[in-house]
């Protein structure tokens, strides 16, 4: 039996310096290949390139990746500042319209970090540019020395509603995480629940009400050690029977429904 295919949200990176290249981190394709049981398959995120029609018909399912690139502020109505940092267009063009897409069609997306926040922002929600700047948060960004494991170490908890679909899913209320980001949501778009929180109260964890398939996502990098660690296991596995569901041409059971 063929495994489905998950898209894989690349990222516009250039090569020493100079070599224009559409790229994904590895630990994405080993999380999707070896814990969700899919083919991992990297999307050149380019509208001159792809459309958002032909990957909905290509893919089973999608991750939204992390990147450093953020989210164009014009996308939620602000103006762009040095805070916002560095933008990638053509990403936004892709990716935004796809969850739209998906959230109406009931295919299966899982948004991380960068993904999380264009979740928020394709469904009409607004950031953040620094977190660390509101009274009582952390800097949550990834430490600037240090080897990978140092940098993806785990040092937070993140709190789910009792009952929720990251609980069902984590088979707690409490998970411990790594956290790597600078923005965060400000505003929830139309039919986003912030399910999950940081100890400082960054939201960390979210869905969208209603939606008749997975749509899952998280603000911390559940791609690190995928494998082996004992949350991020249970999401991407969750995540791949919702794919595998999508692919064997029935639509997935609601993961999540409003009260």
């Amino acid at each position: 039996m063929s495994r489905p295919v998950v898209g894989i949200i690349g990222n516009s990176y250039l090569i020493n310096d100079e070599y224009p290249a559409h790229a994904g981190g590895s630990m994405n394709s080993c999380a999707v290949s070896k814990v969700a049981g899919a083919i991992p398959f990297i999307v050149p995120t380019d509208p001159t390139l792809v459309s958002v029609d032909e990957l909905l018909e290509v893919c089973d399912g999608f991750v939204l990746t992390g990147a450093r690139a953020n989210v164009h502020p014009e996308e939620y109505g602000h103006q762009p500042t040095d805070k916002h940092g560095d933008f990638d267009r053509d990403r936004d063009r892709i990716t935004l319209p796809l969850v739209r897409a998906c959230v109406e069609r009931g295919q299966p997306f899982l948004g991380i970090c960068r993904g999380f926040q264009e979740v928020n922002v394709a469904m009409g929600g607004t950031l953040h540019p620094e977190i660390r700047e509101l009274p009582g948060r952390i800097n949550h960004r990834m430490p600037p020395e240090g080897t990978l494991e140092e940098k993806f170490e785990i040092r937070q908890t993140v709190t789910v509603s009792p009952g929720g679909p990251f609980a069902r899913v984590f088979g707690a209320t409490q998970v411990r995480t790594n956290t790597l980001h600078g923005q965060g949501i400000m505003d929830p778009g139309t039919r986003v629940v912030i399910d999950g929180h940081a100890e400082d109260g960054t939201p960390e964890a979210i869905y969208i009400a209603d939606a008749p398939g997975f749509t899952l996502s998280v603000q911390w990098h559940p791609e690190w050690n995928a494998d082996r660690d004992p949350v991020s296991r249970p999401l991407f596995t969750a995540f791949g029977e919702a794919v595998r569901a999508w692919a064997d041409g029935r639509r997935p059971v609601a993961v999540a429904r409003s009260a």
